[in-house]
């Protein structure tokens, strides 16, 4: 079941909301509502929770509220896991939204209800796993997300009309893949219709070539689901024919891997994306908004790709975080370390 309630007008929290003490959640919501949302009197504003994430919901909504926006907020079950389809009110609620807000506790970013809301023109603000930290951050309250988007469309532009990458990490890390016919996603965190903002992660993505990825690849920073968060000893992969075909590592890779396996879907193994991250305020957490975006580092994405603009639908989709890397587009280095070259 879900809960789906319009609070237009209505200055304080959703009937039955639990007020918590101690942080000021308010300057992180305006910043969500005004900077990155950019929500206009009239907007028609969803608000999508869960039980366990209200108070992010509430203080999001009021911000809304006080930008003379119609809001509805909208409270789901807590999912079972990422990507699970919403019910079909809240399915319909998100397609008439000109802007969505996810404070949830499992993300609902790779899903047909979401593709959908963005096919309609919604402008999204992800807010997966929200915390107190991440509402008081730096990467959210100081970043100038405006001047960050230069150099996100440069390599975006990169991107697009690229045809083969290769990705090479001082850890040992060389995977190559296609890219030809792909369109990157440049995610600013200033979303225009139809565009994600997984706020305060800043970064430029691509989906592979289904089937392309060839080599290994090494994650050495996080992966921040599941509860493993910052990587103790580094998750080792080998990949062919675009799927991990191997994982070795520690428990935290015997966490991945045998999550993955319970599924008994070669497909939530699929190399999925290539993301970079490039929020200068980003810092290393273990929570993955914060840490898709920290400079210097790019992700793996493995599971779906259908919510970036590949083919493939998966049970899951999980990010995999290296430091250090090299990105070639074409045989020409676009990306070293924290620099963009393109």
């Amino acid at each position: 079941m879900a809960n789906c309630g319009s609070t237009q007008g209505r200055a304080g929290p959703a009937p039955g909301a639990r007020r918590s003490p101690g942080t000021d959640l308010s300057p992180g919501a305006q910043r969500l509502v005004h900077v990155n949302g950019r929500v206009q009197p009239g907007e028609v504003v969803v608000v999508v929770t869960d039980p366990a994430m209200r108070r992010y919901a509430d203080a999001v909504g009021a911000a809304a509220r006080e930008a003379g926006a119609a809001v509805t907020v909208c409270i789901i079950p807590t999912r079972d896991q990422d990507g699970q389809e919403p019910p079909p009110p809240v399915a319909r609620a998100m397609v008439e939204a000109a802007v969505i807000f996810s404070p949830v506790r499992i993300s609902i970013t790779h899903m047909r209800a979401m593709r959908a809301a963005l096919k309609a023109g919604a402008r999204v603000c992800m807010m997966t796993a929200y915390t107190d930290a991440i509402m008081t951050s730096p990467a959210l309250l100081d970043t100038d997300f405006e001047a960050q988007a230069d150099v996100c469309h440069r390599l975006g532009a990169a991107f697009t009309g690229g045809g083969t990458v290769r990705l090479t990490s001082p850890r040992g890390t060389d995977l190559r893949f296609g890219i030809e016919g792909r369109v990157a996603n440049v995610l600013t965190n200033i979303p225009e219709p139809g565009e994600l903002a997984p706020v305060p992660d800043i970064e430029v993505n691509v989906v592979p070539v289904t089937g392309s990825a060839e080599g290994t690849l090494i994650a050495d920073a996080s992966v921040p689901y599941l509860g493993i968060g910052v990587l103790e000893e580094p998750i080792v992969c080998s990949v062919a024919a675009g799927t991990i075909v191997e994982m070795t590592g520690g428990s935290q890779a015997d966490i991945l891997r045998e999550h993955l396996e319970s599924f008994r879907d070669p497909l939530c193994f699929n190399v999925a994306e290539l993301g970079v991250g490039l929020n200068p305020n980003a810092r290393l957490t273990g929570e993955m908004l914060e840490d898709e975006g920290v400079m210097g580092t790019i992700h793996i994405g493995i599971g779906t790709s259908h919510t970036l603009g590949g083919e493939i639908v998966a049970p899951t989709h999980y990010d995999l975080l290296m430091w250090e890397p090299t990105i070639e587009v074409d045989g020409r280095v676009v990306v070293r370390g924290k620099q963009v070259l393109a």
